[in-house]
């Protein structure tokens, strides 16, 4: 009976690993063959609206959508970093147009979406990209709650609000359309010492999955990228922890990720991206999502991260 049993986790293991693997390689094929898709010719689109797009990924995302003719919504932090990225989107892409939205989407009043509704309210935006995001790093119990709902608002919350009003607005007026989250390698692990961005990422990853059943047939495509580490402003920021230097070595350019994303849009609902992220998918495949959490209760305290925090304390 036993050895039953270990031929069928065997068999199961086997299964997962296969499946896996053969949407990996379907996706991946198809962005060798088609090199990314041209999202305003898929849905006949005009306008996009990308969050987080001063810096990094949603630059990135951005400068692409502009160089496939979309006019570009470029929503971020109001800061000298927008203005100088809006200029130079300005400047480098002179037949496409942009809108600059400066909010603070970690407002836990959801007040951004006054400045975001007003910006779009003459437009039809059918590409929606949820990439904002950061990260507060340390123990729980010793950063406010107040940056940690904020955290939350910006990582997740913001996400719903957004989706919400643009899919509204697309299906009111049968209109086709994607909206793309930004999700991470961290959505599939415990994230101690970073438990707001692990926790957020996670639930991005389920709403989209989600939503994605609810808006397929009808016309709206929706995907959720785990990106491996990117070498981007997320290793900037004064927060660092060991865990985060470690995976740094791993990490890949902004630029280099357009592309997939958007040969993922429409052909996968959650990609995985890179080699930490596939090693952790994998690891979720092998050992049950109890064994991983037990398993970092009970050895966390040996980590650099922790007794540094526990002196902290």
């Amino acid at each position: 009976m036993i050895q039953l049993s270990a031929y069928i986790s065997l068999a199961l293991v086997v299964f997962n690993w296969g499946s896996y693997f053969l949407l990996q390689g379907y996706v991946s094929v198809l962005n060798k063959l088609f090199k990314g898709q041209n999202l305003k010719n898929k849905y006949d689109a005009k306008w996009a609206l990308v969050t987080g797009a001063s810096s990094g990924i949603g630059k990135s995302l951005a400068e692409k959508l502009a160089l496939q003719g979309l006019n570009v919504v470029v929503v971020a932090l109001e800061e000298p970093l927008l203005d100088k990225t809006f200029e130079e989107m300005q400047s480098t892409f002179k037949d496409v147009e942009f809108r600059k939205v400066g909010v603070n989407l970690g407002r836990r009043d959801a007040n951004y979406m006054e400045a975001i509704k007003e910006a779009t309210k003459d437009i039809d935006v059918q590409l929606v990209f949820n990439n904002a995001g950061y990260i507060v790093t340390g123990f729980f119990d010793q950063t406010t709650i107040d940056t940690q709902m904020a955290n939350m608002e910006c990582n997740a919350c913001s996400a719903v609000q957004i989706t919400h009003h643009f899919v509204s607005k697309m299906l009111e007026k049968n209109l086709k359309g994607a909206v793309v989250f930004t999700s991470s390698a961290a959505a599939m692990m415990p994230a101690p010492f970073s438990v707001m961005y692990g926790s957020t990422k996670a639930f991005i990853s389920q709403f989209a999955a989600s939503i994605a059943a609810e808006t397929k047939a009808r016309g709206i495509d929706v995907c959720a990228v785990h990106p491996s580490p990117v070498a981007s402003n997320f290793y900037d920021k004064t927060h660092k922890l060991d865990a985060i230097e470690f995976f740094k070595q791993f990490s890949v350019q902004p630029e280099d990720l357009p592309d997939a994303i958007f040969a993922s849009v429409g052909r996968s609902v959650l990609r995985d991206l890179g080699l930490v992220c596939i090693t952790f998918r994998l690891l979720n495949k092998i050992c049950d999502a109890n064994f991983l959490a037990w398993i970092t209760a009970k050895t966390a305290h040996t980590m650099p991260d922790y007794k540094k925090h526990v002196k902290k304390a």
